[in-house]
C-alpha cells in the first residue's frame, strides 16, 4: 500500500491544495491544514480563546454547496491568501494581519450572500484548527474502498468529494481494520483512532458546485453504515511523500 495523492485544505471548505511532501509533528494535523475558517456572525468563536465547534457555524460545504466554485490558494512564506469568487471577483489579502483578516472576511461575505449570517469575521488562530473533528488528526481515504463503492453504487464519485489528506491504494476496507492500531507511512507513526462518518458535504460535486449525489444515504443502503476513510493522530513525527508505503498492524 502506498500514498497516491496528498491534499491540506488551507480554508475550511474551500480548495484542496497538492502536495508532494510534508513534514508531521506529534499531536497535529498536517501544516496549514484548516488553518483558517470564516465564523458565521452567530458563531460563538472567539480568536482569544479557541475552541472546537460544530462545521454549521462557519462557512463549509455541508451548508454552503455554493463555495465548491470559489478558487483560493495560500502561501504561507508570505501570509498572502487569493480567493477567487465565480464571478471573478479576486481578493488577495495578508491573512497574517488583522486588517488583511477583515478584508477577507467581508469578501467571503459578499460571496456567500444570503448564505451569511449576520457579520462574519475571517480567522486563524496560531495553534488552532478549524478541522471537523475535536482531536487535530490526518484523515485517510482508501482508494480500494472507494472503488469498490463506486462499483457497487454504480457510479463515479470524484474523490475529492471526501476532502482527505492521503489517499492510498490498498484493498477495500482494510483501513476498518486499523482502529487502535499504529500505521507506519513515510517517516512518520500515527494511531488511527475512528472512521470517517461522512456528512452531507460529500453531496457537493467539486467540479460543478451542485448537490448531485448523496453518499451518506448510498452508503448507509449499501452497508448499513455511513463511513468512508479514517482519521488518524500522528504519533511520531517525520516526513511523508507521495509514494511513500503504508505499513499497519503493531
Amino acid at each position: 500500500m502506498q500514498i497516491e495523492h496528498l491534499y491540506r485544505y488551507p480554508v475550511k471548505g474551500l480548495t484542496a491544495e497538492a502536495l508532494e511532501e510534508v513534514m508531521v509533528e506529534p499531536g497535529e494535523g498536517l501544516p496549514w491544514d484548516r488553518a483558517f475558517a470564516l465564523a458565521q456572525g452567530d458563531a460563538p468563536f472567539d480568536p482569544a480563546e479557541p475552541i472546537w465547534l460544530k462545521k454549521t457555524h462557519f462557512m463549509c460545504l455541508m451548508a454552503n454547496a455554493r463555495i465548491a466554485a470559489f478558487r483560493s490558494a495560500y502561501d504561507p512564506a508570505t501570509g498572502l491568501l487569493s480567493v477567487r469568487g465565480p464571478d471573478g471577483r479576486l481578493a488577495n489579502e495578508d491573512v497574517r494581519t488583522a486588517d488583511g483578516r477583515a478584508r477577507m472576511g467581508a469578501f467571503l461575505a459578499a460571496l456567500l450572500g444570503e448564505e451569511a449570517r449576520g457579520t462574519p469575521r475571517f480567522h486563524h488562530v496560531p495553534g488552532h484548527s478549524f478541522q471537523d473533528g475535536r482531536i487535530k488528526a490526518v484523515s485517510l481515504i482508501n482508494l480500494g474502498s472507494l472503488a469498490a463503492y463506486e462499483r457497487d453504487v454504480g457510479g463515479k464519485r470524484d474523490l475529492m468529494r471526501f476532502r482527505a489528506n492521503i489517499y492510498f491504494t490498498g484493498p477495500a476496507w482494510v483501513e476498518f481494520d486499523w482502529i487502535g492500531q499504529h500505521v507506519t507511512i513515510g517517516g512518520a507513526v500515527l494511531r488511527v483512532v475512528k472512521r470517517t462518518v461522512r456528512c452531507p458535504a460529500t453531496e457537493v460535486n467539486p467540479a460543478t458546485a451542485e448537490r448531485d449525489a448523496d453518499p451518506v444515504k448510498e452508503l448507509f443502503a449499501l452497508y448499513g453504515h455511513r463511513d468512508l476513510g479514517v482519521h488518524a493522530e500522528v504519533v511520531d513525527g517525520g516526513r511523508i511523500a507521495v509514494g511513500d508505503a503504508i505499513l499497519p498492524g503493531f
